[in-house]
């Protein structure tokens, strides 16, 4: 209960001094029964919002949209609600509130679970980095004395479950060496010239691709392991998952384009056709089946292929394939010979050229005038194939929906159709293009999808509306959260910061680090992101770490490396005191020791060397000697370890038979107070062999010292309260003790006051 009594602390001092971003962070994950920590948190949403004309939007539960259509890699309709309805990702997780949005996206999304009636009994859950424990308790709701027997049932709800697939993993493996590089880039050119900006526009768009390689990297090995599945079920997910990462790379792709090259007015076209090419890459299977056929003139896809390669504006591979119609059929040779010239010499602005944007058009357009010229004299009439490919060059919009099979999807379409009208679109107009297209291409007989969306969006230049789609359409905080970053990096979301405190980059970096935390190894990699988030970063890694389970040394070694690094002084304390209570359990009392020391723990030091010196007493020789022989200046740290040092030391002398000095060890434990109580008869039984020795040990003066402790551990006066006398006088074996010093300190003083007198006379 500590971490949740931190946790409320927090929350307390954050609401009282107006911190309203702390008191709600810390607020979602304290414990509570029967949604109290909702209704606390609603108080806090509340006053956030009367604090200002800003509303709330963002990431919100996601909202059912319309039918999703064949084949759609995103999640739609049903499935977000679904996905709503669980803890299973970014959709259901703390609202974000943004300066540009005016309206509640929707209320948060009640999650039921089977057999749990929250109506009738309280309900008690524990939350955890990445998952939450519910079960009903023996109380019902009107808080009446009597009980009602709870549901004898735990349930798990887990979010970010994507941390616990193994190809997965190694996404967020190699993404993380790429974040914390480009942490060090920004920490690198701080504070130096502009003079920079290239260098570091250069390095960001490097970024931007080692992401995608990454992702793409990823989804190929997906692929792989979705074709050798065996089970039915497992290949539709590993599928699925192809789709998803397919999808996240289309959309960082063009982000990459429109955001940070921030390609001009035609090279954006060429940006865009590549684009277009790298994502519909299934005709690159069809040319290499048409062309390794023995006749490709012959070969059923070939008009097919002909008509992909012209969508796609690969028109040096469509001349190569009309030469070979033109080599098999002499009666259409000439009209693929002028359509291979149209295609030959249409303008496209190549890079590196010199030529303006005006020369482009000019030489465009009377490229297209040549090619209308060809189709209203009817040279291609007599070759429906032919004429329809010089229709598409044209831009003619009937005629590109007559081929939207082979399109296959809008953003095809659009980019197609720039290219063979609108050549030199500015990045301005890209978004009334990208709708007409949308509009043109669905029909009206289906509504957009969430990818969709999130494209229409990137085509809009409205860099919150990318993300939030993102967030809500995605099973995972990984895209957004890097995406985020780098456009931040690029300084592009200056004027996109929460309402609560935060800005988005690290309100979406902490919901990727928390679960992280919830896997038992990637929450290594979340160290990084916390410390990246100069805000509540630090906050957030003091909540996280203390819920991380310590189930081996050396997971603990490096948790507390982890805390030492960045002087998280109580954190510290928490690990080694945790560690140091496992090992006391386990009777490991020296590692005990040093965890209670390492975490300056002066209680819990105490309570192991009282054990030490328990043991002691039991066995009659020390365990663990190498630690307490090597203490040193950690025995100052109490009374009790201090004791045990010396009292080693004590045996140690005596082991080289260095008598005087142990004694006088020995009788300055007992006269300082040090040494407790309970153990006075043991010291003063160690004392027996000095005392017999035939050498004088103890001088008169010490013996007195020596007689005094012994009489008030046996007459009554306890020192400090303790009731030890009455024990001992009741114990026939510790009277014996008692009679033998008693002797022994006698036959000593007496000895010891000749050999003064006799020095004394000499």
């Amino acid at each position: 209960m500590r971490g949740c009594s931190r946790q409320r602390l927090i929350w307390q001092k954050g609401y009282c001094e107006d911190r309203l971003p702390l008191a709600q962070f810390s607020l979602t994950r304290c414990r509570g029964q029967d949604g109290g920590t909702r209704v606390e948190c609603r108080r806090v949403v509340a006053m956030a919002e009367r604090r200002g004309p800003c509303g709330i939007g963002g990431f919100g539960p996601a909202g059912s949209t319309g039918g999703a259509r064949a084949g759609s890699s995103l999640a739609t309709g049903a499935e977000l609600e679904a996905r709503a309805r669980s803890f299973g990702g970014p959709a259901n997780s703390r609202w974000l509130r943004l300066g540009a949005m005016e309206e509640l996206d929707g209320e948060p999304t009640v999650t039921l679970i089977p057999g749990v009636n929250s109506s009738k009994k309280q309900m008690c859950f524990d939350w955890g980095p990445g998952e939450m424990l519910v079960c009903e308790t023996s109380f019902n709701k009107k808080e009446k004395s009597e009980t009602v027997p709870g549901c004898p049932f735990i349930y798990i709800i887990r979010k970010d479950v994507d941390v616990y697939s193994q190809i997965l993993r190694k996404l967020f493996n190699e993404s993380h060496g790429i974040f914390v590089g480009l942490q060090r880039i920004e920490e690198e050119l701080t504070g130096k010239s502009r003079k920079a900006h290239h260098f570091i526009f250069c390095r960001l768009v490097r970024v931007s691709k080692n992401y995608r390689s990454v992702i793409r990297a990823c989804m190929e090995e997906m692929h792989q392991v979705a074709i050798a599945a065996k089970d039915p079920a497992c290949s539709c997910q590993f599928s699925s998952q192809v789709s998803i990462l397919s999808a996240m790379e289309l959309i960082w792709n063009l982000c990459e384009i429109l955001f940070i090259e921030v390609a001009p007015a035609g090279p954006l076209l060429l940006h865009l056709l590549d684009w277009v090419r790298l994502h519909v890459c299934e005709v690159d299977n069809l040319l290499a089946d048409v062309l390794g056929s023995e006749n490709p003139r012959k070969h059923e896809s070939f008009w097919k292929l002909v008509t992909i390669l012209v969508l796609q504006g690969r028109l040096d591979e469509a001349r190569q394939m009309l030469s070979k119609e033109a080599d098999s059929s002499p009666t259409s040779a000439g009209m693929c010979r002028i359509l291979g010239d149209l295609m030959r010499t249409m303008p496209v602005l190549s890079p590196g050229t010199t030529q303006t944007l005006t020369e482009l058009e000019l030489k465009w357009q009377h490229w297209h005038e040549e090619c209308e010229r060809h189709l209203q004299d009817g040279t291609f009439a007599s070759s429906p194939h032919l004429e329809s490919l010089c229709k598409i060059m044209l831009g003619d919009e009937a005629a590109l929906l007559e081929q939207k099979e082979l399109l296959n999807n809008w953003y095809h379409f659009l980019v197609t159709r720039l290219l063979y009208s609108h050549p030199t679109v500015k990045p301005i107009d890209l978004h009334f293009y990208a709708q007409s297209s949308l509009d043109l291409f669905l029909g009206g007989e289906s509504s957009p999808e969430p990818l969709d969306n999130i494209l229409m969006a990137a085509f809009e230049f409205d860099i919150h509306q990318v993300i939030k789609e993102c967030s809500i359409a995605l099973s995972n905080w990984w895209f957004v959260a890097h995406l985020t970053d780098l456009l931040d990096h690029c300084k592009l979301l200056q004027s996109h910061n929460l309402y609560f405190g935060s800005n988005m980059r690290e309100f979406l970096l902490l919901e990727y680090a928390s679960g992280l935390f919830a896997h038992h190894s990637l929450w290594q990699l979340g160290v990084d992101y916390f410390d990246y988030c100069p805000e509540l970063g630090r906050v957030s890694l003091e909540l996280h770490i203390e819920r991380i389970p310590l189930s081996t040394e050396q997971k603990a070694l490096k948790v507390l490396r982890i805390c030492e690094q960045r002087q998280m002084t109580e954190q510290v304390r928490s690990i080694c005191k945790i560690l140091a209570m496992k090992a006391v359990r386990n009777n490991r009392l020296g590692s005990a020791l040093s965890w209670s020391i390492r975490a300056k723990d002066a209680a819990f030091a105490t309570l192991v060397s009282d054990r030490f010196l328990r043991d002691y007493c039991e066995r009659g020789c020390f365990s663990d000697l190498d630690l307490i022989d090597n203490l040193g200046p950690a025995m100052m740290l109490s009374d009790r370890l201090t004791f045990l040092g010396k009292y080693r030391e004590f045996h140690r002398l005596y082991g080289e038979k260095r008598f005087v000095d142990a004694a006088s060890l020995l009788l300055s434990l007992m006269t300082s107070q040090i040494a407790p109580r309970s153990f006075w008869m043991t010291l003063l039984t160690d004392a027996l062999p000095l005392l017999e020795q035939k050498q004088v040990i103890f001088s008169a003066e010490q013996t007195y010292e020596l007689m005094r402790c012994l009489e008030d551990l046996t007459s009554g006066r306890p020192v400090h309260g303790e009731p030890d006398a009455q024990r001992l006088q009741d114990d026939d074996i510790e009277t014996t003790k008692v009679e033998m010093l008693r002797l022994a300190l006698a036959r000593n003083l007496a000895r010891a006051i000749i050999k003064e007198g006799s020095l004394e006379g000499s």
